[in-house]
């Protein structure tokens, strides 16, 4: 578990599921991410997470508000995704329900996680990705001091040829 002074990230509980399915059936939760998600594949991406987190003791953790316990999202760090260039990488990558956007949640636990992540891993540096369209997301990343691979753009292998969401654009940050 990791504490900031409003959230708490921690592991996924049975609990969790039917809200973040319910913040992934958001149309504009989604818009950037791909269709909207089935409980099934809700249920195999926690599943994957907390898999992340009994091997390599990090993953996308349930973002928890400390004020009432609402579970606005996920937040933190993976292995990168297979067969794309940040697979040997650390990934930090964050999604919240659509009512806890502009709170300055997604920074105050991504921060969060990169502290996390330099203290407790051995990573020379922390990779994100996204599309270009996903202006809020790629801000963020340059918020918290990524900088985007120049001529680092790469088609995703998970997304469907022909998709506007393929091309996607890859930032990092070097350990401090």
């Amino acid at each position: 578990m990791i504490a900031t002074d409003r959230l708490i990230l921690r592991r996924w509980e049975e609990a969790d599921r039917p809200i973040f399915h319910a913040h992934c059936s958001d149309p504009a939760v989604m818009e950037f991410l791909g269709p909207l998600m089935t409980r099934a594949e809700i249920d195999a991406a926690l599943d994957r997470q907390n898999g992340y987190l009994d091997s390599h003791g990090f993953c996308f953790w349930a973002v928890e508000r400390r004020a009432d316990g609402a579970l606005l999202g996920f937040c933190g760090l993976k292995p990168g995704a297979p067969d794309t260039p940040i697979a040997d990488d650390v990934e930090i990558g964050w999604r919240f329900g659509r009512a806890y956007w502009g709170q300055g949640y997604a920074r105050e636990a991504a921060e969060v996680s990169l502290i996390w992540g330099w203290a407790n891993t051995s990573a020379p540096r922390i990779a994100a990705i996204t599309v270009a369209a996903n202006t809020r997301s790629w801000g963020l990343m340059e918020r918290l001091g990524m900088k985007r691979v120049a001529d680092g753009d790469f088609d995703h292998p998970a997304v469907p040829d022909g998709s506007p969401l393929k091309r996607h654009l890859q930032y990092r940050i070097a350990r401090p």
